[in-house]
């Protein structure tokens, strides 16, 4: 039965019937053939248990606070500020992007939003500067997809959800591979710019430093708010999620005055539109997580991958391999649906801790969205630079390998992530 649910799902999206659908649609048939065995009333009920948790409370909070510091302009805030922290540089706006990428993942969470929020600004702005259009693309989408990985990351709190792991002890994991892979996009664009020649933006000034800085102190102050309340424990990541959306709002009408009452109805829109295709996914792998459970195919699939081989080292390179496939062919949010109930068995008998097993998921998945044919974020640097993948994907594979080799460091010396969360939650 197994092997019949796997069919029906890639066949349905293969038809490209979306992965919600997909995923309950080919629970529902093959529950149906054991209909003698399970009652079929459990599955509303299992519908409504799996988003009736104050945990995913966090993911609708999280995206209107993302909505929030996008219309309120806090972009352009932070990219002056990154400008004049590292224009000096040869190549200085391509890291200034990067930089830009990692304060935003402080904020928003979200790698698309945040892909939007900056390549309005900032690829026209380096295609003007002499950046080749694919460069400038490639720079923007590996740069957005640290948004996952700095915490706040609406992929941790949906791998703790599911994993039952503590997402405080997730986010603090998240800032030393985040900050990695920063500085291998920073080093790979280094390497293009005095390859390419590509400009210096800016000979560095004090002056011009504390001037951006003192524009952009309003917007700095969400990161402290929302990661240092969670980390000292003055709230929970999901109170922390309702906080940021409170502080954007204060910021953005009272501060920058750039917020406008008048368009927060369609901002609450877009972020419902968003919330209801993640928690449709979240409902419907609740009834295929409990078949999986029933039918005990996660721990026979562990089990299969055990008796390839006990090394560890070897075991977690399969791992990486399945996700980094997945990732070209599936988004976040059903990666984690599918794979974790497979992959977590496996990381319990290898004694692997559960908040460095969330990192490795989350950072593959920050890959997959550089990798086509899915790519969300590559598409959404596709669009704003008018240009082709194809073009885009001939510079950002060098971006990709390096933050593969990032995730592969972070496999093999565990103390990265979790260095932090055991200083903090001892």
């Amino acid at each position: 039965m197994g092997w019949l649910l796997l069919t029906l799902m890639l066949g349905l999206i293969a038809l490209r019937v979306p992965v919600a659908m997909a995923m309950g649609v080919g629970t529902l048939v093959v529950l149906f053939s054991l209909a003698a065995e399970v009652p079929l009333t459990i599955v509303p009920l299992m519908l409504f248990d799996g988003t009736n948790s104050f945990v995913l409370l966090a993911i609708p909070l999280f995206m209107i606070a993302g909505e929030l510091i996008n219309a309120a302009d806090i972009g352009r805030r932070l990219i002056r500020l990154a400008s004049s922290s590292v224009g000096f540089m040869r190549g200085g706006l391509g890291m200034a992007t990067v930089v830009v990428g990692m304060i935003l993942a402080d904020i928003s969470g979200s790698s698309v939003a945040d892909a939007a929020a900056m390549g309005s600004v900032l690829i026209p702005e380096m295609k003007r500067r002499g950046y080749p259009t694919g460069l400038a693309a490639a720079i923007l989408s590996s740069a957005s997809s640290i948004a996952i990985i700095i915490p706040p990351s609406i992929t941790m709190v949906m791998f703790g959800f599911l994993t039952n792991t503590s997402v405080a002890q997730l986010f603090a994991g998240g800032f030393a591979p985040g900050i990695l892979i920063g500085i291998s996009l920073m080093i790979t664009t280094s390497i293009y710019a005095r390859r390419l020649q590509l400009p210096i933006e800016q000979k560095f000034s004090a002056v011009a430093l504390v001037r951006s800085f003192w524009e952009a102190a309003w917007a700095l102050t969400l990161p402290v708010i929302i990661i240092g309340g969670i980390l000292i424990g003055v709230f929970t990541p999901t109170e922390a999620a309702g906080v940021a959306v409170v502080a954007a709002l204060v910021i953005g009408m009272m501060a920058y005055k750039t917020l406008q009452c008048s368009i927060i109805p369609s901002l609450l829109l877009r972020a419902a539109r968003q919330t209801a295709i993640v928690m449709f996914i979240i409902a419907t792998s609740t009834i295929m997580s409990w078949y999986l459970s029933h039918e005990q195919i996660p721990d026979q699939i562990a089990a299969s991958v055990l008796s390839l081989t006990d090394n560890k080292f070897l075991i977690l390179l399969l791992i990486n391999g399945i996700l980094l496939v997945a990732g070209c062919l599936l988004h976040g949010a059903p990666i984690l649906i599918m794979m974790v109930p497979i992959m977590h068995p496996i990381a319990q008998s290898l004694s692997l801790d559960p908040v460095h097993f969330g990192l490795i998921f989350t950072i593959a998945i920050a890959i997959g969205q550089q990798t086509p044919p899915v790519a969300s974020v590559l598409y959404v640097a596709c669009a704003i630079a008018e240009t082709s993948m194809e073009e885009v994907t001939r510079y950002n594979k060098y971006f990709i390998l390096a933050m593969i080799i990032v995730l592969l460091v972070v496999d093999y010396v565990p103390e990265i992530t979790l260095f932090l969360p055991r200083m903090l939650f001892r």
